[in-house]
C-alpha cells in the first residue's frame, strides 16, 4: 500500500509570502498615486502660478492736446503678454456726473489658458454733444484689466485719470488783409485774426499748406502768412485760410482772391557727347551702379532721379524758418549780368536730334563774367552751404516766415550755417558746378517749400502792393498795447 506524502510550506512562511505581495502592492499603488499626482498636480500649481501673474496690462493713452473737440478720435492702445487683456473701459467725470463711452470685454480660451488677445489697438470716437457732454473742465478715465486669477478673479488692473477740456467751438477767423492778387507761379500775403490760439493756421493752396504766424504784430491774435501759388497748379485751385485749435476742432475762411495767368517760355537744352564727358564724372559718386552704362542713361538719371531726391532735400531743409522778417526793401540780383533762362521755362532736352527729357526750370540763370561775386539778395540767415546734387555748391538763405532764397552752380562759398548775413554781403562766387553748363548764378525764391518767380521779390512796387503795406497797415490799425 502506497502512502501520499506532502510537501509543504510551513504556515509562517506562507502568510510572509502574503504579506510581502500586500506590501508590494501597496508600495506599488502608493508610487502610482505620487506619479499620478505630479503628472496633474505640477501642471495645475504651474498654471495656478502662471494665472496668479500679477503684472498689470499696459496702456497706452495717445491725447496729444489736453482738450477733446466736437468730434474727436481717441486712440487707445492696450498690451498684456501674460494674461492676455479681458476689456477696456473709458468714460468721462464731469459735473458730477460719470459718462461712459466705451467698454469692451475680450473672452477667455479656457479655464487654464487666459485670454486669446495680447495687443489691441481702439480708435475710440468721442462727440461730446451726442454723450450729452457740455464744454468745460472733465476728467478722462480709462480702466484696462487682464485674465489674471488676482482679486477674486477680476485681474489686474491699469486706471489712468487725466484732467482734461471739453471744448466744441470751432475758432473763428476775420481777414485782416482784404486785397489780395497773386499770379500763376508767384507768391502773395494773408493777414488774418483768429478768436483763439491755435496750434495750427495758415492757407491751404490746392495741395498744399502754407503755415501762419502770429508775427511782427503787436495784437498776437492776427496771424502772417505767405503764400505761393505753383507753376503747375490749375488757375481754379481752392485757395482758403484755415485753423485748427487745441481740441481738433477746424474752421475754413474763403477770401477774394484775383488770380493772373500766365504762360511760361519753352526751351531747347541740347546736349552733346562734350557735355556729357564734362558733368558726368562730377555725379560719379551718387548714380548707382545698377544704372545704365550709357552717357544717356547717367544724365538721365541724374536730371531725374537725383533731381527728384534734391527737390526733396530743399523740402526738408526750409521746413523751419525764424518767426522774424530779416529782409527790407527790395531784393537784389547779380550785379552786372544778363538773363539766360527764366522762372518756370518748360525745357525740352534733346540729344541727336531727339528729346530724351523734358524738366522745368525753377529759378532764374543770370549770367556775368566768370567766378563774379555773388551777393545775398537781402538780410537773413544761411541755413545750408554746401553741395546739392544738380545744383552743385549752393548756399541757403531763411528771410523769415518761410521766405528763402537760393543761389545754385557756385564755385566757392564764403558762408556757413547759422550766419546772418546783411544784404549785399557777398556769400561766394558764380561757377559751373552741379548740372550747368556754363559759369553762371541759378537764383531761386521759394515761400515755404514752393519755388516762386524770382522776379516779384526785385520789383519794389510788386512788393509794396503785395507785402508791407498790407503789413503796416494792419499794424497801424491795431489798438496801443
Amino acid at each position: 500500500m502506497r502512502v501520499a506524502v506532502f510537501s509543504a510550506l510551513p504556515f509562517f512562511r506562507v502568510k510572509g509570502y502574503y504579506n510581502l505581495l500586500k506590501t508590494k502592492k501597496k508600495r506599488f499603488k502608493s508610487g502610482l498615486v505620487i506619479v499620478l499626482c505630479l503628472l496633474i498636480g505640477v501642471p495645475l500649481v504651474g498654471a495656478v502660478l502662471i494665472r496668479m501673474e500679477g503684472e498689470a496690462p499696459q496702456l497706452e493713452v495717445d491725447l496729444v492736446a489736453n482738450s477733446i473737440g466736437a468730434l474727436q478720435t481717441l486712440p487707445i492702445s492696450v498690451t498684456d503678454d501674460k494674461s492676455g487683456i479681458r476689456m477696456l473701459w473709458v468714460a468721462i467725470y464731469k459735473d458730477g456726473r460719470e459718462t461712459v463711452l466705451f467698454q469692451e470685454t475680450l473672452p477667455s480660451k479656457g479655464f487654464a489658458r487666459g485670454g486669446d488677445q495680447f495687443t489691441k489697438s481702439y480708435n475710440i470716437v468721442i462727440e461730446p454733444a451726442k454723450a450729452g457732454l457740455s464744454d468745460g473742465k472733465a476728467l478722462l478715465r480709462v480702466v484696462a484689466r487682464d485674465h489674471s486669477w488676482r482679486h477674486l478673479g477680476h485681474g489686474n488692473k491699469v486706471y489712468l485719470e487725466q484732467e482734461i477740456v471739453i471744448d466744441t467751438i470751432a475758432p473763428q477767423i476775420n481777414l485782416v488783409s482784404h486785397v489780395h492778387n497773386i499770379s500763376l507761379g508767384g507768391a502773395g500775403l494773408v493777414l488774418y485774426r483768429l478768436s483763439e490760439a491755435c496750434p495750427v493756421s495758415g492757407i491751404v493752396v490746392g495741395d498744399r499748406f502754407y503755415r501762419g504766424y502770429s508775427g511782427p504784430f503787436a495784437d498776437k491774435t492776427v496771424h502772417l502768412a505767405f503764400m505761393a501759388l505753383a507753376h503747375d497748379h490749375a488757375p481754379d485751385t481752392e485757395i482758403y485760410v484755415k485753423a485748427v485749435d487745441s481740441a481738433g476742432n477746424t474752421s475754413h475762411k474763403g477770401f477774394h482772391l484775383y488770380i493772373k495767368k500766365r504762360s511760361f517760355k519753352k526751351d531747347v537744352i541740347r546736349l552733346s557727347d562734350g557735355f556729357f564727358r564734362r558733368k558726368l564724372p562730377e555725379f560719379q559718386n551718387v548714380i548707382p551702379a545698377d544704372v545704365g552704362a550709357s552717357p544717356v542713361d547717367r544724365f538721365l538719371y541724374v536730371n531725374r532721379d537725383l533731381r527728384v531726391l534734391n527737390y526733396q532735400a530743399v523740402g526738408e531743409l526750409v521746413q523751419k524758418t525764424d518767426p522774424e522778417i530779416y529782409w527790407r526793401k527790395a531784393f537784389t540780383r547779380l550785379p552786372g549780368s544778363a538773363k539766360q533762362a527764366g522762372f518756370g521755362d518748360r525745357r525740352d532736352y534733346q540729344y541727336q536730334g531727339k528729346v530724351i527729357d523734358r524738366q522745368v526750370h525753377l529759378g532764374i540763370d543770370l549770367a556775368s563774367t566768370a567766378h563774379s561775386p555773388v551777393p545775398a539778395g537781402n538780410r537773413g540767415k544761411v541755413v545750408f552751404a554746401d553741395n546739392l546734387g544738380i545744383y552743385g555748391q549752393s548756399v541757403v538763405i531763411d528771410h523769415g516766415y518761410g521766405l528763402f532764397s537760393m543761389y545754385a552752380h557756385l564755385s566757392s562759398m564764403a558762408v556757413a550755417p547759422g550766419k546772418i548775413v546783411e544784404k549785399g554781403a557777398i556769400i561766394g562766387t558764380t561757377g559751373r558746378t552741379g548740372m550747368a553748363g556754363g559759369d553762371h548764378l541759378h537764383f531761386s525764391m521759394l515761400v515755404h517749400n514752393t519755388f516762386v518767380n524770382p522776379v516779384e521779390w526785385w520789383d519794389l512796387a510788386w512788393i509794396r502792393n503785395n507785402i508791407t503795406s498790407k503789413i503796416e497797415r494792419a499794424q497801424a490799425n491795431m489798438p496801443p498795447g
